[in-house]
């Protein structure tokens, strides 16, 4: 069993890796409210070298008026000995605790904006105020000095809030911070729309990304959200082509040690790493706990900052969610940075670019400064620390480098297989603990080698492979897969640390299989080496079916490139 100290420490650092009827509410749209700032409803552009976004029925930097219905009364008792905390009752009974850290300045006369930031999974909410946040998220001061409220909260389940934990369910945890928002609606230093409609945003990373995607898609009062390494659907994050992300799992089954778990989250955990196999039932538990589909319902301004080496949530769930923001009409911006759920292992470029411009996100649409700069809307980092930007995503294409071949023979063992990292020195608190979920270059592998550039040329997207084969293994209860990632044979390293589960059938008969890879962002140049390994085990996903072998007759690999991209 791992100690206290240990589960302590885990659950610190996957922070910056959730009898009445609640206040209703729905959008309308409406002219400029009193508090608003005229340039908040002006129509300026809100992102440099794009045309203004606008959400249907609204105006730029502005999001549709809220009607409420009338809230319930509020009961929030005082936490003896702690100034800023508050036991707030939710929506059955479940005490939710919450850290309030109003602006100095802020009064009755001149109240200020709110901004409302979640913790991390197995994290209580954020109290101390000059910690700087980890995986990218945000601190207390620095939204105060931004001229914001802050409050933060511990989930149900975590810290000092009672209840079971369901996940960011829209059922549970998305309700208890519409309770919250009844609560600093009443603060006389808290600015309003109307009575019981506070100007506010959200911030937070990882579990506390989740629930501004889930509590944006249910409550009008949101005004702007900054979800930071979240996931657009469980089951593709945790379980992509039906394989159980296990490695992720242990770590974070061990930051919730003690605490009260829903019993699906329990039997998954323990029958993906008997088995390797989920459950169609309790998949379905996890789709359910969003935002999934509530993504199509989030009409406020949403920046999403998602990392480049984040294998717990990788890039492709906040492509997903971008995509359905962008398709709505909804003022829409995506980052990319090197961290995450993951160890930064090249160059991280500027790492306050994020912090920045997840400021700047707030000022333009929470204050409504319209001089707020908020970047381009799609900006991301390579493994140089360079920076580019584009106008949308995906970017224009360019030329896609490709490489053919892969003739021969995959034992299906577990010896050889992709990682653990054994050589993590980055200085993080992660080393020691993702190191060991890391892929890196296998030694067991059907190797591609991929033809470089004839000059620079910048990868950014999903490269997609296409293989024939045919095998076979003996009967078993585990999934058959195989996995694929790219290596530069420069490092050694898989380019933003990220593997692929393919499903197999190993039926002895022929079989093709097209799969996009996950999405990776690297330059390449003329003098680059890049092989495409297809191997048959990894310390990032659950143990498939060993035994036997795969022969594959033609491999093919494509990976997408961009044009037009801008430098920085």
């Amino acid at each position: 069993m791992p100690s206290r100290r240990a589960s302590s420490k885990v659950g610190a650092l996957v922070l910056a890796l959730g009898a009445f009827v609640p206040a209703a509410c729905s959008s309308s749209t409406s002219s400029s409210s009193p508090s608003t700032p005229a340039s908040a409803a002006s129509g300026t552009t809100p992102v440099a070298d794009t045309a203004p976004d606008t959400a249907p029925g609204t105006t730029p930097g502005k999001r549709p008026a809220c009607t409420l219905a009338a809230a319930p009364a509020v009961e929030a008792k005082p936490v003896a000995g702690v100034a800023s905390d508050f036991s707030i009752t939710s929506f059955d009974g479940t005490i939710i605790r919450a850290h309030w850290f109003p602006l100095p300045t802020a009064t009755a006369d001149k109240p200020a904006p709110t901004v409302l930031m979640g913790p991390g999974w197995g994290s209580a909410g954020d109290t101390k105020v000059d910690e700087v946040g980890l995986l990218g998220a945000l601190n207390i001061t620095t939204l105060r000095d931004a001229g914001y409220n802050v409050l933060t909260w511990d989930p149900r389940g975590f810290g000092a809030s009672t209840g079971t934990i369901t996940i960011d369910s829209p059922d549970y945890e998305a309700l208890d911070v519409k309770r919250l928002l009844d609560w600093i609606a009443t603060m006389p230093v808290v600015q309003t729309d109307t009575p019981g409609d506070p100007r506010v945003g959200m911030v937070g990373a990882s579990y506390g990304g989740g629930i501004q995607l889930v509590t944006a898609a249910i409550d009008c009062r949101i005004d702007a959200i900054v979800p930071i390494i979240a996931w657009h659907s469980l089951t593709t994050s945790l379980f992509k082509a039906d394989t159980a992300k296990t490695g992720w799992a242990g770590i974070l089954t061990l930051a919730s040690t003690g605490r009260q778990l829903d019993p699906t989250i329990v039997r998954v955990n323990a029958a993906t790493k008997d088995t390797g196999v989920v459950d169609p039932a309790d998949k379905a538990w996890f789709a359910a706990r969003g935002p999934g589909d509530l993504v199509g319902k989030i009409a406020v301004p949403t920046l999403i900052i998602q990392g480049t080496v984040d294998t717990l949530f990788t890039l492709d769930e906040g492509i997903t969610n971008y995509g359905i923001l962008r398709k709505a009409g909804v003022p829409t911006a995506m980052l990319w940075f090197c961290g995450g759920h993951g160890i930064c292992l090249t160059k991280p470029g500027d790492t306050t670019r994020s912090q920045r411009v997840a400021i700047a996100w707030l000022d333009r649409y929470v204050q409504g400064k319209a001089s707020a700069s908020t970047g381009a809307r799609f900006e991301f980092v390579d493994q140089e620390g360079t920076t580019y930007t584009a106008a949308d995503y995906p970017v224009p294409a360019g030329d896609p480098l490709t490489g053919t071949g892969g003739t021969g023979t995959l034992a299906l063992k577990a010896d050889g297989g992709a990682g653990p990292l054994t050589s993590a020195s980055t200085g993080s608190i992660l080393d020691a603990v993702v190191g060991p979920i890391t892929p890196v270059k296998a030694t067991n592998a059907v190797n591609v080698s991929i033809v470089a550039p004839a000059t620079t040329a910048v990868i950014v997207g999903a490269p997609t492979l296409t293989f024939d084969y045919s095998g076979t293994t003996p009967d078993g209860a585990r999934p058959t897969r195989v996995f694929a990632q790219i290596i530069d044979e420069a490092t050694g390293l898989a380019l933003g640390n990220q593997i692929t589960p393919i499903e197999v059938t190993l039926d002895g008969q022929p079989h093709t299989v097209t799969v996009p890879l996950e999405v990776v962002a690297y330059t390449a140049t003329a003098t680059t080496k890049l092989t495409l390994q297809i191997v048959a085990a990894t310390t990032a996903y659950a143990q498939p079916r060993y035994g036997g072998s795969i022969d594959f007759t033609k491999v093919g690999v494509s990976l997408p490139t961009g044009a037009g991209l801008t430098a920085r």
